[in-house]
């Protein structure tokens, strides 16, 4: 229960002995602490002790409540007051959740309950209304429940927190950017490097390839001419010899 959610609600009669008129077990389950008992021991009856050994003062004016007190334990939180005819509202929260909502919900419950009930309110036994006001209790604990609905400071900071998670979803996302260009970049430095390595690899294959066909055009040419020279130089010699015997 360390948090800001109500956890429950209660109207209690102080001038007949802290009766309960009405409850309402938001949260659907009994707590334990030192506070309000152990599980086994209906948080009804535990708020009723610590109202009755501590007992709320009065609301200046009549049909007001007044004398709020807060008692806290290390997990949750009891708030309470009372108008001048012993009318005690009182609310169960987490330790996180601001008294003065607290108290702002409870002059709410008050306000309702006595408009609706208050005539009945007098010598009436104990749960007589909390069935009756149930969906009251339940729609009131649900409006204030979610801080944002009824307080706007709590609504103020939420919308910093969206900010700011949005921020930081958006500086994620800028990191996240950046490591992607950096990768890219070094990709492409990779690649710049690599296309020059392949540049000087070409120029050096172009180079041998011209000596080699270089080499080989030397060859063709002197097999080429060697052949001539064969063929030739015969039929040359044959023909200077067959011009040298007819001269004679």
């Amino acid at each position: 229960m360390s948090d800001s959610r109500i956890r429950c609600a209660l109207v209690f009669n102080l001038a007949d002995g802290a009766t309960l008129l009405t409850k309402l077990d938001y949260a659907s389950k009994s707590e334990g602490g030192d506070l309000y008992g152990s599980k086994e021991k209906d948080f009804a009856v535990a708020v009723a002790a610590v109202v009755r050994k501590d007992p709320p003062g009065s609301g200046a004016e009549a049909g007001t409540l007044g004398g709020f007190k807060v008692v806290q334990s290390d997990m949750h939180q009891l708030v309470y007051g009372a108008d001048k005819d012993g009318v005690c509202c009182a609310v169960i929260a987490g330790v996180k959740y601001p008294s003065r909502i607290a108290i702002k919900m409870l002059n709410e419950l008050y306000g309702q309950f006595t408009e609706k009930y208050g005539s009945k309110i007098a010598n009436s036994a104990a749960n007589s209304f909390t069935r009756k006001s149930k969906s009251m209790l339940t729609a009131i604990c649900k409006k204030y429940d979610d801080l944002k609905n009824v307080d706007k400071a709590s609504a103020l900071i939420g919308k910093v927190d969206g900010v700011k998670n949005q921020m930081q979803t958006n500086i994620t996302q800028m990191l996240q950017n950046t490591d992607k260009a950096d990768s890219i970049a070094q990709q492409s430095e990779q690649l710049n490097e690599q296309a020059n390595v392949f540049k000087k690899k070409s120029t050096v294959l172009k180079k041998q390839m011209r000596c080699k066909n270089l080499k080989t055009t030397i060859i063709l040419v002197s097999i080429v001419v060697g052949i001539l020279l064969i063929i030739l130089v015969p039929l040359i010699t044959k023909m200077m010899k067959a011009r040298a015997a007819q001269g004679n």
